[in-house]
């Protein structure tokens, strides 16, 4: 019953931030890949260009996040979510009209920038802002649009390009982020606070102060948890914008592979809602050392998998990872380093996290290109999450004593 009256009384701003999280699709790799083998037919490119393009996009996007994510502090959501969603349309309008292959990083960056930085960075920044004691819930309700877009939009547009030409589907894909616009102002007429600016913020950080982001970026704690932001960002962004190459080494098509993704987002929407409970009941410090764990088993399945069932244990593991990873990560910057400066505190992580999603698939196309099968760059990668397990342990456990 508290739940249900969490979500009643709550439902406009949280409806709010399922709506951006999930319109933040089609700037997420997972979207963007589907159209991976038509991009790269159209333009004459291999794997190893089309990943150094979008890695060159994705850090132009990673580099300006740092400054543009702090608009978050200055501005209310349904004011800045109508001019982030407006551009969305137009990065997507600009895929679909593209003629030339030399203007493609600067379309990925337009994706990257509007969609998987600038519209989901809004919608949990103000999550964290707005709710304190039921943070963990709200995040992990509000950042349901981005399971809801894993399952749904692979599958409906795959399907779609069997009958329809790719650039027609991203005129579509516009059509349906300018849509928004009129349902985000219609949920936000009254935002949740009466001020829904920094200076409304009540919850501190370390040592009861709101930290900086100067400071934040200072404090080696910071440094503990970069490893583990680039993680997640470049090698879940990797698997998914390999797809299509991956399904080709596991003698698979396209679309079995992606019959196993709503798979993948349900596991990721339990992991999501249990990690929610879990933070507003444990604190994050017990949970955020072990979020990665998970991870190491996906890669490892992934790479030796050579059965359907196996590789659904892979996206299992993928996804308890995935579901946390929506909600642990953000509710820590808040509950560590208060939440006055958190857009621009929030913003450099997720500029970390975006320039991860540029590492990954450029690193790992440059290997396919090599020579390195993606098989055996899947060992690599379930190593390196162990080494962020053992960094994030390490972080946290010298830090928390200093929390308020």
């Amino acid at each position: 019953m508290a739940v249900l009256s969490f979500l009643r009384e709550n439902a406009p701003w949280l409806s709010a931030g399922v709506l951006l999280t999930f319109l933040s699709s089609f700037g997420q790799t997972f979207f963007i890949s589907i159209f991976a083998g038509e991009i790269r037919e159209t333009f004459q490119i291999s794997h190893g260009q089309w990943g150094g393009i979008y890695a060159l996009g994705t850090t132009a996007s990673a580099i300006t996040m740092v400054w543009a994510g702090g608009l978050t502090d200055r501005f209310r959501v349904r004011a800045l979510g109508t001019v982030i969603l407006a551009m969305l349309m137009g990065a997507c309008l600009f895929m679909a009209l593209n003629p030339v292959w030399w203007l493609l990083p600067l379309v990925i960056f337009c994706l990257r920038f509007t969609g998987q930085g600038m519209t989901s960075h809004i919608a949990v920044v103000a999550m964290s802002r707005w709710f304190i004691a039921t943070r963990g819930r709200a995040l992990s309700v509000a950042t349901l649009g981005f399971a809801l877009g894993e399952a749904l939009l692979p599958l409906i547009f795959v399907a779609l390009l069997v009958w329809i030409d790719w650039r027609l589907l991203w005129v579509v894909a516009g059509v349906i982020a300018i849509a928004g616009v009129p349902v985000l102002l219609l949920l936000l007429r009254q935002e949740r606070t009466p001020q829904s600016m920094a200076e409304s913020s009540q919850a501190l950080g370390m040592s009861a102060l709101h930290w900086t982001r100067n400071q934040t970026f200072r404090h080696p704690l910071f440094w503990f948890m970069v490893p583990a932001l680039l993680g997640p960002g470049a090698f879940n962004t990797a698997f998914f914008f390999h797809q299509v190459h991956f399904a080709e080494v596991k003698a698979m098509t396209h679309i079995e592979l992606v019959t196993m993704f709503p798979f993948y987002t349900g596991i990721s929407i339990g992991a999501m809602v249990l990690s929610g409970a879990a933070l507003d009941k444990f604190g994050t410090p017990r949970l955020i050392p072990w979020f990665q764990l998970p991870m190491v088993a996906a890669f490892l399945v992934f790479a030796f998998a050579q059965s359907y069932g196996a590789m659904l244990l892979g996206f299992f593991c993928l996804a308890l990872t995935t579901g946390a990873n929506t909600t642990l990560p953000n509710a820590f910057w808040a509950e560590f380093f208060g939440t006055r400066h958190l857009g621009s505190i929030k913003a450099m992580a997720a500029a970390v996290m975006v320039l991860g999603s540029a590492l990954g698939p450029g690193i790992t196309g440059l290997g396919i290109d090599l020579g390195m099968g993606i098989e055996a760059q899947y060992i690599l990668v379930a190593g390196y999450f162990i080494f962020t397990t053992v960094m994030m342990a390490i972080g946290v456990g010298r830090y928390r004593l200093d929390l308020a």
